[in-house]
């Protein structure tokens, strides 16, 4: 278990990662008015009116008409939006905040938001794939933000990101060792893993259109794979300008411990 702390990838194309702000406000602004301020009555309807029902979206079941806020099928977007508690909207929101800034950098803002609504959508629909006939609401960003860690994964390998191992212990890693692992935890969990109250399957489904999308979403001249190994050092100088990436003679290069 890992929770991402900082990556030291500055951006190159925007100026300001202003659709990944407004996802994390909106769900913010969401879990704040339908859960931390709501009544427990009040929550769980709002679970049941916007989160995604395979039974009721694929029509083995309906939905009572006063649960209903929306169409059925709008609900592959609704449930991206909604969060069980405090911990379930930080686990996703930290992902998508430390991530998120750089993958918008690498598609531009509108493909950005076209590729998490499409990951979110793709993990509704996996999720009913897999249990059509649930009649337990599916809420949260999670499969929305395993799409984003995926394009992260496969388009910065290589960056350095600070993780906190172990809940207490903050270790700089190259992005590919800890985000590999936790790909592959997913799908582990998915085959592998016990019934419980985490869709797998929900971010198998994100997983899988976002490394499809990023083919196709990322910039002309953004590369997969990119091999530049990207330190905090190496950021540093790069916003200072080229006449601080003069390094005296003194200086110690940087070598990603301390």
């Amino acid at each position: 278990m890992f929770i991402p702390l900082h990556d030291a990838n500055s951006l190159k194309y925007i100026k300001l990662q202003y659709v990944t702000l407004s996802l994390i406000g909106i769900n913010v602004l969401v879990w704040l008015v339908a859960d931390f301020f709501a009544s427990d009555e009040a929550a769980n309807a709002a679970s049941f009116g916007l989160g995604f029902i395979p039974a009721v979206v694929f029509d083995y079941a309906h939905l009572d008409h006063g649960l209903q806020m929306v169409p059925d099928d709008a609900t592959v977007l609704t449930y991206a939006f909604m969060h069980l508690s405090f911990w379930h909207l930080a686990s996703n929101m930290v992902l998508l905040w430390v991530f998120g800034d750089n993958v918008e950098d690498a598609f531009g803002h509108l493909r950005f938001l076209i590729f998490y609504l499409a990951c979110a959508v793709a993990g509704a629909l996996f999720h009913g794939l897999v249990a059509p006939a649930s009649e337990a609401p599916l809420i949260g960003a999670s499969g929305a933000v395993s799409g984003v860690v995926v394009a992260y994964l496969l388009l910065h390998p290589k960056v350095r990101v600070w993780v906190l191992v172990f809940m207490r212990i903050p270790v700089p890693l190259p992005a590919f060792i800890p985000l590999a692992l936790w790909v592959g935890q997913q799908f582990f969990m998915f085959l592998f893993g016990m019934q419980d109250r985490v869709s797998w399957g929900a971010h198998v489904g994100g997983i899988v259109m976002g490394a499809i999308l990023v083919l196709f979403l990322r910039r002309r001249g953004v590369p997969l794979f990119d091999r530049t190994i990207v330190t905090p050092r190496a950021v540093a100088h790069r916003n200072q300008g080229p006449q601080a990436a003069v390094v005296s003679q003194t200086e110690r290069p940087f070598d990603g411990i301390r």
